[in-house]
């Protein structure tokens, strides 16, 4: 009997993945691993946990942006947020790691993806925002498990997208490293 209690606690120990602020991101989401998972924070508030789901682990930040395949960005809500604040933040992240020339290719597309969070009207406490990277389909979003907007073209809008918290200018050092796997 024990041995059966310790066995079922292994097998369910196995498949977590990580725990921030109270929310649950397991070890592997379809065919991805959790490469890292952290905690993103406005001044004292806490605004979302985040996970980065990879095909395979990199511990480089240019090899996690550059990984071929699939790549999913998850993002608990942890308080409410004005879609446009919301949209506006994900915009600056972008303009911090990129050249003007850049964002303005980058236009049409975040205008896209500005339209998607519109749509939401509130990234409210407790919702959870999917981006995943579709190859040959796109930026796809996820609002608690159900499609918004279109397919955004273009893995290099995905890569900038990355960048808000991978870049050279990630939008928080220690949230940038924690989505590495470095532990704190």
């Amino acid at each position: 009997m024990v041995f059966r209690f310790l066995l079922l606690f292994l097998i369910a120990g196995s498949s977590f993945g990580a725990e921030v602020a109270g929310v649950t991101l397991p070890e592997s989401d379809q065919q991805l691993v959790l490469n890292g998972a952290g905690l993103r924070k406005r001044a004292f508030f806490q605004v979302y946990a985040i996970g980065l789901y990879l095909p395979e682990k990199k511990a480089a930040a240019a090899d996690a942006i550059g990984a071929a395949g699939a790549k999913r960005v998850v993002i608990h809500m942890l308080r409410d947020v004005g879609a446009d604040q919301f949209s506006d933040a994900l915009t600056d992240g972008m303009k911090d790691n990129h050249s003007e020339a850049e964002m303005k290719a980058f236009e049409p597309r975040v205008k896209q993806l500005s339209a998607i969070m519109a749509e939401m009207k509130e990234a409210k406490k407790g919702m959870r925002i999917t981006l995943d990277w579709a190859p040959g389909i796109g930026t796809l979003v996820t609002v608690d498990g159900k499609p918004a907007g279109v397919p955004i073209p273009g893995e290099d809008f995905y890569r900038a997208l990355l960048r808000i918290w991978l870049g050279e200018h990630a939008v928080q050092a220690d949230l940038k490293k924690a989505l590495l796997g470095e532990k704190p």
